[in-house]
């Protein structure tokens, strides 16, 4: 599936997320999207994206790792659903977008929460997304950069010039 139909699939979920579980699962789910993303813009990307796509990568493993892992229900782990990225800005745009939209519910969360553990838990959830979307934008503002530069086209057929 597409990364930016998945993406938007995590948004709607997280705007109809009722209670803390279902918000830090959809956190939990944007930052495997954050890590699938980055993992293939590594890989199938311009090389000289590719430390960014990294960091991006590792910061959606920290935010959807560790031992506080939600359960995630029916529908599975959405990123494992990404076959193709599309239009790369356009995805990187939506999972920025994915990434502040979950820090918001998670301050939202945070604030609510009478429990210490469940408290700094959405505080290293928060910084998590926010790191990754700092990834993301920092991947949007070079992106143009590699986007315009010049490229080399092999010789069209029947031209003098040579490939």
């Amino acid at each position: 599936m597409d990364a930016v139909r998945l993406i938007g699939i995590g948004r709607r979920a997280l705007a109809q997320s009722q209670d803390a579980p279902d918000i830090m699962r959809e956190a939990w789910q944007a930052q495997a999207l954050a890590q699938a993303i980055g993992s293939r813009l590594a890989l199938q990307g311009p090389p000289e994206l590719r430390g960014e796509a990294h960091a991006l990568t590792e910061a959606g493993a920290r935010g959807s790792g560790g031992s506080a892992i939600p359960v995630v229900g029916a529908g599975g782990i959405r990123a494992a659903q990404i076959t193709e990225l599309g239009d790369v800005q356009e995805a990187l745009r939506d999972l920025g977008a994915l990434l502040g939209d979950v820090g918001i519910a998670l301050v939202a969360v945070a604030s609510a929460s009478f429990e210490e553990g469940a408290y700094w838990q959405c505080m290293e959830s928060i910084d998590a997304a926010d790191e990754s979307r700092d990834r993301v934008l920092e991947i949007l503002r070079r992106l143009p950069q590699w986007d315009s530069r010049p490229r080399r086209h092999e010789a069209e057929p029947g031209s003098d010039s040579a490939a």
